[in-house]
């Protein structure tokens, strides 16, 4: 089970983690929630069917690892496409938000729900909605940091550059937590599946 998860009865997935991989995946999944947000939580005493009908934003953001995870709908290359991408993004983008932070939200409480036994780690066990939460935040960590490292379809392809970066390369910690979270997200992927 070391490094990889596996199926569990019911549909959910574990994995044994030690205690420096907690602290890895809990502080990306800090990182990307402090990227992502926070909601816009309803006034007290507000209308909740007033919040179903919130219009989000209009614009793509600024930044590239918040257009990765929030992308065009439909391109940009006429002036009706642009105005339906902004129609789209501004019914959608709000809920897409708060399903990200809600599976980061997992991530970290169920890390920090882990009893580590010594210097061994833990077994982490997740229920099947919170390894589908899991697999959500994995792709968007992936996402968010193969836009800072400007991984390309042709990093890591046949030719293997993300693998032989030498270790005086500044990228290389991030190029293997990158790598890590894809193994993690492949194994769970593989988990789920019928």
């Amino acid at each position: 089970m070391a490094g990889h998860f596996e199926a569990t009865p019911g549909g959910g997935a574990a994995v044994a983690l030690d205690e420096v991989e907690i602290a890895i995946l809990r502080s990306l999944a800090v990182q990307l929630l402090e990227l992502i947000g926070p909601g816009d939580e309803p006034a007290e005493g507000a209308d909740p069917l007033a919040a179903l009908f919130a219009e989000g934003p209009s614009e793509p953001p600024s930044d590239p690892a918040l257009a990765r995870l929030f992308p065009e709908a439909y391109g940009d290359d006429d002036t009706e496409l642009r105005e339906a991408s902004a129609e789209f993004r501004r019914f959608t983008e709000n809920d897409l938000r708060t399903r990200k932070r809600d599976d980061a939200l997992v991530v970290v409480r169920t890390l920090d729900a882990l009893t580590p036994a010594g210097d061994s780690g833990a077994v982490l066990t997740l229920t099947a909605d919170e390894s589908r939460n899991w697999l959500g935040s994995l792709n968007d960590l992936r996402l968010t940091i193969g836009t800072r490292l400007e991984v390309s379809d042709e990093d890591g392809g046949e030719d293997g550059s993300l693998y032989r970066l030498p270790d005086s390369d500044p990228r290389k910690p991030m190029v293997m937590a990158y790598l890590w979270l894809g193994a993690l997200q492949e194994t769970l992927v593989e988990t789920l599946m019928p």
